[in-house]
């Protein structure tokens, strides 16, 4: 549920990396939750409430997971062990339509946890929906209406979207940039009408923070980027974009006022790492995936990003915890 971008860096020879900046009026409670794989899950259950009383989604869990969850309502953010990774960002047109008891039915705030739960790919993803129903769900006063982008350690990406009820699906490589309003498709027919693909320093640049002229920041400083040296060169080239594309403290946009970049975040999928960097703390964390012990139907492990005393390396801080999803 959230004001966001989203840089997908697919076309160096190194590494597939994601970048995301979390744009929210408040904390977004966020904690970073590495799941095992044989996890029961219930689609249709918010804090214990049936907030979708009829043919709810049920599953359990094929993949063990990492992500950043949201208020509680599941991951927003993050990647499977098989390379897949997905981003709810907000969109305010989003438009589930109307319930449908004959299909199951997900809350949207377990639907990007759901496919990380139960795909590989971005196409075994994407064949999920069918037949799929996600329900709005809201929080804190706010309606998740978010649209995902997903995109896997091939490099494959998509975009989806709900219009009335029906899905609008941006399936190819090419799909790289997502911020938020307006649609995927207007978003597009107005970065064509700059070629960013040829950046230079007479380019006039968009700088403000509302979605378009972030999208077009994205789209310019993701065609400057240098081939990596190594995975340390990588990830900075990423966040360097994010950290552009970052809303400032007190930056007024939008139908809730301010919406302060919370933190950002780095999928690395080709050496399964996710970065993690707080705006209101100069340290960034990772967690490294495989030196992760998940037991199939174990605990799941949670890191708090808001401890001061995090830096660096943070998988060995990981520990056994109680979440709701």
């Amino acid at each position: 549920m959230a004001v966001c971008t989203r840089v997908l860096w697919n076309s160096n020879d190194l590494a597939v990396l994601t970048g995301r900046s979390m744009d929210w009026p408040e904390s977004t409670e966020p904690l970073i939750v590495a799941f095992p794989a044989g996890r029961r899950r219930d689609g249709g259950a918010l804090a214990g409430v049936d907030v979708v009383p009829r043919n709810p989604l049920r599953w359990t869990s094929r993949y063990a997971t990492l992500v950043t969850s949201v208020y509680g309502l599941g991951g927003i953010d993050g990647f499977n062990e098989k390379g897949l990774a997905g981003h709810g960002l907000y969109l305010q047109s989003t438009d589930f339509g109307v319930r449908n008891p004959a299909e199951p039915g997900v809350h949207a705030g377990m639907w990007l946890q759901y496919l990380l739960d139960q795909a590989a790919t971005v196409s075994e993803a994407l064949a999920l929906m069918d037949g799929l129903d996600v329900v709005m769900v809201g929080a804190h006063g706010h309606d998740a209406t978010i649209h995902l982008a997903l995109e896997d350690a091939s490099g494959d990406s998509a975009i989806i979207e709900f219009d009335h009820g029906t899905p609008v699906v941006h399936h190819g490589r090419q799909y790289t940039l997502m911020t938020n309003d307006p649609t995927y498709d207007e978003q597009l027919a107005l970065l064509a009408e700059q070629d960013f693909s040829r950046p230079s320093r007479d380019m006039p640049l968009p700088g403000n923070v509302n979605a378009v002229d972030r999208f077009q920041r994205a789209a310019y400083y993701s065609a400057l980027l240098p081939e990596p040296r190594d995975e340390r060169q990588a990830v900075a080239g990423v966040l360097a974009i994010m950290r552009n594309v970052s809303v400032p403290f007190g930056a007024p946009y939008g139908e809730f006022g301010v919406y302060n970049t919370e933190y950002r975040t780095v999928c690395d999928l080709t050496n399964r790492v996710y970065f993690f960097e707080l705006t209101t703390s100069p340290n960034t964390i990772w967690v490294r995936f495989d030196d992760l012990t998940l037991p199939d139907g174990g605990d799941p492990l949670i890191v708090d990003p808001y401890d001061e005393t995090m830096v660096g390396n943070v998988t060995g801080r990981m520990t056994p915890g109680l979440i709701g999803f």
